[in-house]
């Protein structure tokens, strides 16, 4: 490796796991404890600026999602507390960077869910089998991530089927509320450990054979 290909910065720190005060509900949807840990970074490695700058980019794509997420969690606690009208909601979804032309909150609600879905089915038919192949000893921390995955998958059924009543009673947000609180919980958990567990990994690996 050349010193112009060495790294000129430090790797980027994963996000930190949330607090319990941050949870928005009361249930666990799995053991926190029970997760399994990478292991070490080789020792003396240098990573490329390339190969730093392939792993910033997860984090990247989690605080894309953690901030429309946000977002969602706003606009329904607003309308929910009488605090906007539907009008208003509205209004406020149509600044929102993963729009559709339906402003609805179950629309939008709809489009978040599907990236979410997108975007852990990209990584269990790609990158976690990259990973894996790339390091055996990574294989507990990605069989754990995509047992997550089923876990959020299931939430979203559940975000889905709260959808179709809130579409047949528009007043009603209690149910939507619930469930995409549920979401946040489990969601914001699951993407702090993954960038706690892969950032280093895909500094050294990539996304996909040849990367980096």
């Amino acid at each position: 490796m050349s010193d112009d290909e060495r790294a000129s910065a430090p790797m980027r720190r994963p996000t930190e796991s949330p607090n319990a005060n941050s949870r928005l509900t009361d249930t666990q949807v799995w053991d926190q404890s029970a997760r399994p840990l990478g292991p070490p970074p080789p020792a003396g490695h240098e990573y490329s600026q390339h190969g730093i700058a392939v792993s910033s980019h997860l984090i990247d794509v989690h605080d894309h999602l953690r901030l429309e997420l946000s977002h969602l969690l706003e606009v329904i606690r607003r309308v929910q507390q009488g605090q906007a009208s539907a009008g208003d909601a509205r209004g406020s979804l149509s600044d929102m960077t993963m729009r559709q032309h339906d402003w609805r909150i179950g629309a939008y609600c709809a489009s978040y869910c599907r990236v979410v879905t997108t975007h852990h089915g990209i990584e269990d038919a790609a990158i976690f089998p990259h990973l894996r192949n790339s390091d055996p000893q990574l294989a507990p921390v990605v069989d754990r991530l995509q047992q997550e995955h089923e876990v959020i998958h299931g939430i979203l059924d559940e975000v889905d089927r709260a959808l179709v009543a809130h579409m047949n009673d528009d007043g009603d947000f209690d149910q939507l509320a619930k469930g995409v609180s549920l979401l946040s919980d489990a969601l914001l958990s699951h993407l702090a450990y993954e960038e706690q567990q892969l950032v280093e990994p895909l500094a050294r690996y990539g996304f996909y054979p040849g990367q980096v």
